[in-house]
């Protein structure tokens, strides 16, 4: 039976359903899918064009790995990133390195492509394959616009949430 998951920006009060994609991304979906609800501060892609994300401790028991796999994501998508603590250390980003664990998996990142044209290529690092383990299904019109807004507007005191339908 398919698994559906609504994905939010709470403070602009909008929402979209997405459809688990198992069949090809069957430890990325259950890890996510064990962990939710999840929510933490959104990001809009400095680099990839059209993504919204949020960063995350590692949740899952293990890291799933690479499965279904895409540098360039297409609208709607959903996708896992594992990062560790020292790939998102570089200033450039924007992060601070406060944990600077080293250890692979350290972080999650949860993103969600909103429109055409992304390709998932870092400047320090080359390629970024993430793992596209979602589909949104419902209301991907709306939710762009608020994406939009998010970059236009700004990011700061908004959430993105994860929740099981």
């Amino acid at each position: 039976m398919s698994k559906y998951i609504t994905v939010s920006l709470d403070k602009r009060g909008v929402s979209c359903v997405a459809k688990l994609l198992d069949d090809v991304a069957p430890r990325t979906c259950t890890a996510v899918w064990d962990a939710l609800p999840l929510s933490a501060p959104v990001f809009h892609g400095k680099y990839a064009r059209n993504e919204i994300y949020a960063l995350l401790p590692a949740f899952a028991p293990a890291d799933p790995g690479k499965e279904n796999t895409t540098i360039t994501p297409i609208p709607g998508d959903l996708c896992w990133f594992s990062f560790d603590s020292d790939d998102l250390g570089n200033p450039a980003y924007g992060y601070e390195n406060t944990t600077g664990t080293g250890t692979t998996g350290a972080i999650v990142d949860l993103a969600v492509f909103y429109g055409r044209n992304n390709l998932l290529i870092n400047g320090d690092q080359g390629w970024v394959p993430g793992n596209v383990f979602g589909a949104i299904t419902e209301n991907l019109e709306e939710f762009a616009a608020a994406c939009q807004d998010l970059w236009m507007g700004g990011a700061r005191g908004e959430t993105l949430s994860f929740n099981r339908l």
